[in-house]
């Protein structure tokens, strides 16, 4: 398999934010008598509330309505507030540098807003390695439909099945493939216990993705 662009989700695989997001969750399930596996929480990881709501659950399971508005607002301060001193994960800056050393070109391709992603990436200074950052609202449809994948390969000019995909959820490794591209997964402490077959291969962290990069699949 050779490829001559990557295409890089970004929740989970260059910052890990999804840790936050889901013990945010977890203890607004706690705190109404309720858990929250992780078996049932992925299932809206990597796509939005539309493939699974972890709001319509609790009601179901509750029995209850919630003033959501209040909720989140205080759940998503609670995310902020353990993010605060968040990096990139390991093995991004060394992966991003020698992508870029080789003149690939790389874009992040993302469920979450613009507003989300391009201030993370400007936050850590990562904006500078990606050719193209495609969101929600780039597409018409977010992952699992391969919308915003094939958008990415559009402004980056590659044929899809030339752009390699780097993906922790199972939304988005279904995405890739939908859209006809090469996808390697790396799951992280959230997507961990996915099943992740469908994937071309499957790496522990970047690192190890890093290491395991045939310097002769890359082509121009």
């Amino acid at each position: 398999m050779s490829f001559s662009a990557v295409l890089f989700d970004f929740d989970g695989v260059l910052v890990d934010t999804e840790w936050a997001i889901y013990q945010a969750w977890l203890r607004t399930f706690q705190s109404h008598g309720h858990d929250l596996p992780l078996d049932i929480y992925t299932c809206c990881i990597g796509s939005d509330f539309a493939t699974w709501s972890p709001k319509t659950h609790l009601e179901e399971l509750s029995g209850l309505a919630f003033d959501w508005h209040d909720l989140d607002k205080r759940r998503q301060a609670e995310i902020m507030a353990e993010l605060e001193n968040a990096g990139p994960m390991e093995g991004v800056i060394n992966l991003l540098e020698n992508l870029a050393a080789k003149n690939i070109p790389c874009a992040v391709v993302s469920s979450s807003s613009h507003s989300w992603v391009d201030g993370w990436l400007e936050k850590l200074s990562l904006t500078k390695y990606f050719r193209a950052i495609v969101c929600r609202g780039d597409a018409p449809q977010i992952k699992p439909a391969p919308d915003l994948y094939l958008e990415g390969a559009r402004r980056l000019a590659f044929p899809p099945a030339r752009c390699l995909v780097i993906e922790d959820s199972l939304n988005g490794v279904n995405s890739a493939i939908a859209a006809g591209m090469p996808v390697w997964a790396v799951p992280n402490r959230v997507t961990h216990g996915l099943d992740f077959s469908g994937a071309n291969r499957i790496f522990p962290s970047l690192v190890e993705l890093e290491r395991g990069m045939d310097p002769t699949s890359i082509s121009k």
